[in-house]
């Protein structure tokens, strides 16, 4: 199937998106009761109503560009669909080839989130030929991707000490913000600037901020799942106005024992110093939490904290008012879950099939892809992350990422006498072509072995 950027379009303008209810639906606002005036006041300076008045300027871009719409759906199609991908899926996500039998999980790759960014990125690229191109952030995290957007041209912020330098943004220029959104600050610098604004943000982190906005005028604190230096929660955290950020349970848990139990609020605010709100006080901002997360962890884990922090609430203000101190919804990513999912069943059925490995293929740098790696590794199952074909070699080694981040190099096919059964999946900002051509240097790293 054909790449339609005009389908995911729609689908991105139809918004989409909706939010389970919250613990506390019936709960009147701290917006609904306060007076017209200052709801008014409110309305003006909330960030999210500033972002909409963003969007309404027509200096603001959301919706592509008809007029390079094929053009930009054949350069994907050539750039990213598979042949060998397209197969498996026709023969029920199963391939035997020189002495390597496949099983593709049966969710994986591309989402239309993902799909979607880069076709934005890439008719704003031919929609303004005579115009510098700037991209705030890499547009997803994909290498290949971002190799594509650097031979077009795109010039990407450079990240320096004091932030990101903007200075090279002239009058005129076109800024391109990525799949995970930029900042409210960034936002509305542009918006003060003389530039073209293409706005790639996925809706699904949309729907985050949404939420957040939503603690906001509840006066909440929000807790954010997520890693406080990932752009998309740097972005979600920018339209927040009391936060705290944890990153696994372990952080929720600390949490969790300072709502009940106090300690020592130097060494809580040292441990979160980068995760925390200025002027963060755990002392009064957790006594009212509303949950949101970052739209790449892992969603079983957000449940479980979801869970642990309303059971807390329930301990400390009783099962009657915990609904008064705590909101909920659910902000994960459909894609980010089917993945995850999908390899669940792989790891699940890796004996009965005789697995010898699952080989996981996305950006290094890619949340969503390194939590599927979590899955296999997790449940014991040996597993690899890749980046780019390239780390695996002739001599049979794999350069790969672990759960800690680090890059090694170890061998990679333990038996070259026997056939070798593995599962491969990718992250949702992974092109099928980055599967195939991993598959391609197993097929002849195994080939190779038997001449």
């Amino acid at each position: 199937m054909k790449f339609s950027t005009s389908a995911i379009l729609l689908a991105a303008m139809a918004g989409s998106v909706s939010a389970f209810a919250p613990m506390n639906a019936g709960r009147t606002t701290v917006s609904l009761a306060m007076s017209t005036e200052a709801a008014e006041e409110a309305r003006k300076t909330s960030k999210k109503n500033q972002r909409l008045d963003f969007m309404k300027s027509d200096q603001f871009y959301r919706n592509g560009f008809k007029e390079v719409r094929t053009d930009v759906e054949d350069v994907m199609n050539d750039q990213f669909k598979s042949s060998l991908v397209d197969d498996l899926k026709k023969n029920e996500f199963v391939m035997e080839r020189d002495g390597v039998k496949v099983h593709l999980a049966s969710d994986f790759g591309f989402c239309w989130g993902v799909e979607r960014s880069i076709a934005l990125a890439y008719e704003a690229v031919k929609h303004f030929p005579d115009r510098k191109v700037h991209i705030t952030n890499e547009l997803i995290h994909n290498p290949e991707v971002n190799d594509n957007l650097h031979e077009m041209n795109v010039n990407f912020i450079e990240k320096t000490e004091d932030g990101k330098d903007f200075s090279v943004v002239g009058d005129k220029d076109v800024v391109i913000l990525p799949a995970f959104g930029a900042s409210f600050e960034e936002m509305k610098l542009f918006n003060e600037k003389d530039v073209e604004v293409v706005d790639t943000t996925c809706p699904w982190v949309s729907k985050v901020w949404n939420t957040v906005d939503k603690h906001q005028k509840s006066g909440l604190t929000s807790v954010i799942h997520g890693k406080y230096a990932h752009e998309e929660t740097v972005a979600t955290t920018s339209f927040c106005e009391d936060y705290i950020c944890v990153k696994d349970m372990k952080e929720a848990e600390m949490v969790a024992d300072y709502i009940l139990n106090g300690g020592d609020k130097e060494e809580f605010l040292a441990y979160f110093k980068n995760a925390v709100s200025e002027g963060f006080d755990p002392d009064t901002m957790l006594d009212n939490l509303g949950l949101a997360n970052q739209t790449t962890m892992y969603k079983k884990e957000t449940r479980a904290i979801g869970q642990m922090l309303q059971k807390t609430m329930m301990e400390k203000f009783g099962p009657v008012d915990a609904d008064k101190h705590y909101m909920e919804f659910d902000t994960i990513c459909d894609a980010t879950q089917e993945r995850q999912d999908a390899v669940h069943e792989l790891v699940e059925n890796a004996d009965k099939l005789g697995l010898d490995f699952i080989l996981v293929v996305g950006g290094w740098d890619s949340s969503n892809t390194a939590h599927l790696l979590e899955i296999p590794q997790n449940a014991g199952v040996r597993s690899f992350h890749i980046n780019r074909a390239e780390c695996i070699s002739a001599d049979n080694t794999i350069t790969h990422r672990t759960m800690s981040g680090e890059i090694v190099t170890e061998p990679f096919i333990l038996d070259m006498n026997k056939d070798v059964v593995m599962g491969v999946t990718s992250g949702a900002s992974t092109p099928d072509a980055a599967v195939q051509d991993s598959l391609s240097s197993i097929f002849m790293l195994k080939k190779l072995s038997s001449e």
